[in-house]
């Protein structure tokens, strides 16, 4: 707790540089990342899953 002042903000050193510094590459992450957003959480296991099912579904012998 030595790291902030009486109002509650932190004081100037590295550690608080460095804590500035990660906040400004996670913006900088969502912002570049914030389009494509669908591509990066898309998984091989699940399309491959999805696949198979419909599989299995569109090749039944009886309806």
């Amino acid at each position: 707790f030595a790291e902030f002042d009486e109002a509650g903000r932190m004081k100037p050193s590295p550690y608080y540089d460095r804590v500035v510094d990660v906040m400004e590459e996670l913006v900088k992450f969502t912002l570049l990342t914030r389009d494509i957003g669908p591509y990066l959480v898309d998984r091989y296991s699940e399309r491959k899953e999805s696949a198979e099912e419909l599989s299995k579904r569109v090749n039944q012998r009886s309806i």
